[in-house]
């Protein structure tokens, strides 16, 4: 019990500086996510699968909405509301 108390306070205190690190360090992030899913598109054999998908556009969407739901969950209080650093990160970007 004592340990999840010492996470939960951890993780409190960097939750902002973590959603910061997220949102600095995107566009090294999809650089990487862009390499790993063109690794995985060349893989994947074409015959096996059923319509041609290019996994790159479609795996960017996807780590997006990821990092958002990350940063949003990192940006909550303990009440679940959403602090005001939210809407100040979306009017620097």
């Amino acid at each position: 019990m004592f340990r999840r108390a010492m996470r939960e306070t951890a993780f409190r205190l960097a939750r902002r500086d973590l959603a910061q690190f997220l949102i600095d360090h995107e566009d090294r992030l999809m650089v990487i996510f862009h390499d790993e899913l063109r690794k995985l598109d060349e893989e994947i054999p074409e015959e096996n699968l059923f319509i041609d998908i290019h996994m790159v556009p479609l795996g960017e969407m996807i780590v997006k909405a990821v990092l958002r739901a990350l940063n949003r969950f990192l940006l909550m209080d303990d009440s679940g509301a959403i602090e005001a650093a939210e809407s100040e990160n979306e009017s620097t970007t």
